[in-house]
């Protein structure tokens, strides 16, 4: 925009002009804008001009040559300005020739206008800036009432059966105390888990995800993931498919562990009992794949379109639906993007869904 009323002024007066944008009362570089156009743009020289630009932008009054202050100034600056605001500091060339009444009538309208054209460019970036934090504001209001919501229902439960056992338990029988103690597990490892998601999904979001990535072998990670899995897997039949090949992949162990734990849980949380997960994986050109397949009701079309979008938990009837945070595909989707990859899913001929990630692929390199 500046450079638009420079340029207006030059043909307007047919003399170089200089322009110093100014940010928060701050003069910024300068450029000269030739009369000929042989250097468009040229970085402009201060020396010596300092305080007579620097008056101008405090003022808010013209100065330099042609003028009472600061007359043996190489140019004539005024400062474009609206309501108080200054957006930038013009020096005309003047070669000590006053401008006519006409002249200096028709530059104070082009200032005047290239003001008010930049305060209209601050209000919408203010108000997109507004609506962000409004975003923001929303966003957060939304996660701690689902974190409040979500926390309260596990604790509850594990605080209330500890309470049944520290009263009854020398009369409970052995299957019932079992029950219970399986039951707190349960919920402290769904709470461990939400957890490990919220710290991954800030830590990502603020930009402080930090990769700490190496060669990996890929069947050594899905076997210490499906360590970490859901303790309800052994109502599901889980088994890990590839063509004997070793497939190695550039990762952050932990955190690719992490992807396949959420996409795993997620296939047992809202599938039937018995359901068939499978894992596959191998290389695909210069990309490693995992694909987690299931045989549940699978997604609708539209629930495609948002299942990897925070908090975005759809609707099934099988899903505890007191515990559909929304955060774990989100959180996969991050993960894999910041790995350098991409994750979809599809649909699961005849019935489920298949998640399929990739990333890097490892080489392996021989020094004889």
């Amino acid at each position: 925009m500046l450079k638009v009323v420079a340029n207006q002024v030059v043909l307007l007066l047919d003399r170089n002009v200089a322009i110093y944008p100014v940010d928060c009362q701050h003069i910024q570089n300068g450029y000269i804008y030739f009369k000929d156009d042989t250097c468009i743009g040229k970085s402009a020289d201060t020396i010596g001009e300092e305080e007579v630009i620097q008056w101008v932008l405090t003022n808010k009054k013209r100065a330099g040559a042609t003028t009472k202050v600061f007359p043996n100034a190489k140019c004539l600056y005024l400062a474009i300005y609206i309501d108080g605001t200054v957006y930038g500091i013009m020096g005309i060339y003047v070669e000590k020739k006053v401008l006519s009444a006409f002249e200096y009538s028709i530059l104070l309208s082009i200032l005047g206008e290239g003001a008010f054209a930049l305060e209209n460019l601050e209000n919408e970036k203010a108000k997109k800036e507004a609506a962000l934090v409004a975003e923001n504001e929303k966003l957060r209001a939304n996660l701690l009432r689902t974190i409040s919501h979500d926390l309260r229902t596990p604790l509850t439960a594990i605080s209330g059966n500890a309470s049944n056992l520290c009263s009854h338990y020398k009369i409970l029988d052995d299957v019932t105390k079992e029950q219970i103690f399986s039951d707190i597990y349960d919920d402290s490892e769904w709470l461990i888990q939400l957890v490990e998601n919220l710290l991954s999904v800030t830590r990502i979001e603020d930009g402080n995800m930090h990769l700490n990535k190496s060669l990996e072998v890929l069947d050594e990670v899905l076997d210490e993931a499906i360590k970490h899995i859901d303790r309800n897997k052994t109502e599901h039949q889980i088994s890990v498919i590839n063509n004997n090949e070793i497939v190695f992949a550039q990762m952050d162990a932990k955190l690719i562990m992490q992807v396949i734990i959420n996409i795993v849980n997620n296939a047992i949380k809202y599938t039937q009992k018995g359901s068939k997960i499978q894992i596959n994986y191998g290389n695909k050109g210069n990309k490693v794949y995992i694909s987690i397949s299931d045989n549940g009701p699978g997604l609708s079309d539209e629930m495609k379109k948002h299942v990897f979008e925070m908090f975005y938990t759809g609707q099934s009837g099988v899903a505890d639906g007191k515990r559909s945070m929304g955060l774990g595909l989100a959180l996969c989707k991050s993960v894999v993007e910041a790995h350098g990859g991409f994750i979809e899913v599809s649909d699961n001929i005849p019935s489920g869904c298949i998640f399929t990630f990739y990333i890097e692929k490892g080489e392996i390199s021989i020094n004889e």
